[in-house]
């Protein structure tokens, strides 16, 4: 991930307005707005979201923000550009570098901090950011977050926000696709319908447990096939006989090896 601050040359202040960060794997944009920023000083893109209090700029606008300031992919001569400046492929951020932000419609601009210079109270926004997610039977979402907080978030509660919610809903293999997106500023579906982290917070049903409980759980209750044989005191092949006949369950199906509960298996040791 790289940082860089966003200044506004234009205003009578010396500390910056904000913070970019570009995600280089994914090649995705996310700005972080200073929480003393008035909504008046904020660039024109970001008015309306500061006026409603939010100071996280979801990825789809931190991305419209930098499309602003660049020169577009369908520029007629942007072959030509792209060689002058000795670049191989088409690059949001290596033209935004080169620039260093700076366009004609405001007095911003960027310069590249490292991750000591980026102010507390943005490192603490970014750590209530998700960092696991996963469904429960009842099509609700167990969500936990980089603070260490756990939250069931039920879906139904965002579909006036977000109303492509409906169609998840209704469609288990998309319900089954989440994942967690880019920072985890968001929960992403098939890749396309995105709902963001503070949504989630301010909605869920804060749980009595922890992000490390879950990890706690999984790492002392989880056991591979090798771990289940040596605790069944079988072969692998008994093993397999054993889920065919579903006398066993294993939580995760893998191609070359499952992956089964330690309590299952200790209740079959015991029957």
């Amino acid at each position: 991930m790289k940082s860089y601050a966003i200044y506004d040359e234009g205003l009578d202040r010396e500390s910056a307005i904000g913070y970019l960060f570009y995600y280089e794997k994914a090649k995705s944009f996310i700005i972080e707005l200073c929480k003393d920023l008035d909504e008046w000083d904020a660039p024109l893109l970001f008015q309306g979201l500061v006026r409603k209090g939010i100071y996280t700029v979801s990825r789809d606008i931190s991305l419209m923000w930098v499309k602003e300031r660049v020169i577009p992919s369908g520029r007629q001569n942007i072959g030509s550009i792209l060689k002058n400046y000795k670049m191989k492929e088409y690059s949001e951020m290596a033209l935004l570098s080169l620039s260093k932000g700076r366009c004609s419609q405001d007095s911003c601009y960027i310069a590249e901090v490292s991750e000591e210079k980026i102010p507390e109270t943005i490192k603490d926004r970014m750590r209530k950011n998700v960092c696991e997610c996963f469904q429960t039977e009842d099509k609700q979402l167990v969500c936990m977050f980089k603070d260490d907080t756990v939250r069931k978030v039920d879906l139904t509660r965002l579909i006036e926000r977000y109303k492509d919610i409906l169609y998840v809903l209704k469609n288990k293999e998309l319900l089954d696709s989440v994942q967690v997106g880019v920072g985890g500023y968001s929960i992403v579906f098939n890749e396309s319908i995105e709902i963001q982290s503070y949504d989630l917070r301010e909605i869920g049903l804060l749980l009595p447990l922890t992000a490390n409980d879950f990890y706690n759980f999984v790492s002392r209750n989880i056991v591979d096939a090798t771990q289940a044989c040596e605790m069944l005191q079988c072969s692998r092949q008994n093993l397999s006989y054993l889920v065919k006949e579903d006398k066993i369950k294993p939580v995760i199906c893998g191609t070359k090896e499952n992956m089964y509960l330690r309590g299952e298996l200790e209740r079959i040791m015991n029957e």
